[in-house]
């Protein structure tokens, strides 16, 4: 049985996630921006948290661990790599470790660039990848600490799972995003029709995260380094792609 995943919104534009395991029970946070938000959708369904996983050290993914931790004492997983600047870990992850949600095991996939320390981890049996502000829905997190080297082999293990996988991001930036996007590839269709979309889901409050990993190496151009169209647009037709994705991320820096 699949798990069951909550997106919930907090501070002005970060994602949380609840994964509940119906056959055992047993429910996960991913990142804790915001404890009010997590704490009444946990109460809404009768559900306690027992393991919190933190993706990166960013106050906006771990300030509302403390809280969390008071009403439900739950285990606390993150990124070994990033132990120093962390809440105190029960768990300290690294490249293929594996952590259980109920009867699902998740492997964790090391993902550094925004911050040297991130993590992303994935539930193959559910087809769910927690992403935060690595891969994003039509975009990828700035490159913060990490270099755009690593971050374009962080995207590219990401843009490995399976396509249907369902990405699971931290922020809700997908409009701003899109428009980016729609400048370095303004002929796809599949993108014109994906901001569409986007465009009618937010007027209507409703979250664009999760989004399928299919669709992103569809329109998101961070996934999209190969593009004929874009390397056309940038000037860059016979560049590497990781040169391209890397002057696209410098790009919607300043866009």
């Amino acid at each position: 049985m699949p798990l069951e995943i909550v997106t919930v919104p907090c501070l002005t534009d970060n994602y949380a996630f609840l994964a509940h395991d119906p056959e055992t029970g047993a429910t996960a946070v991913v990142d804790a921006p915001e404890a009010g938000p997590i704490l009444s959708a946990l109460e809404e369904r009768g559900w306690r948290a027992d393991l919190v996983i933190l993706t990166h050290h960013h106050g906006d993914h771990v300030q509302g661990l403390a809280d969390i931790m008071d009403a439900h004492h739950a285990k606390v997983a993150g990124p070994a790599d990033d132990v120093h600047r962390l809440p105190a870990l029960d768990m300290q992850l690294a490249e293929g470790d594996e952590i259980e949600i109920g009867a699902e095991r998740g492997r964790v996939i090391e993902v550094p660039g925004h911050t040297t320390g991130h993590i992303a981890v994935h539930f193959p049996e559910s087809g769910i990848a927690f992403t935060a502000d690595s891969l994003m829905a039509l975009g990828c997190g700035r490159v913060f600490e990490g270099t755009m080297d690593q971050m374009w082999a962080s995207l590219s293990k990401l843009a490995a799972l399976p396509p249907e996988t369902m990405i699971c991001s931290g922020h809700e930036y997908t409009l701003a995003n899109g428009k980016f996007a729609l400048s370095v590839e303004p002929g796809n269709a599949d993108l014109i029709s994906r901001m569409e979309e986007t465009e009618k889901a937010r007027a209507d409050g409703r979250p664009t995260v999760p989004s399928r990993l299919g669709l992103e190496l569809a329109t998101n151009p961070f996934l999209r380094a190969a593009s004929p169209d874009i390397r056309e647009t940038i000037g860059m037709p016979d560049a590497s792609d990781a040169d391209v994705f890397a002057e696209l991320r410098r790009r919607k820096d300043e866009f």
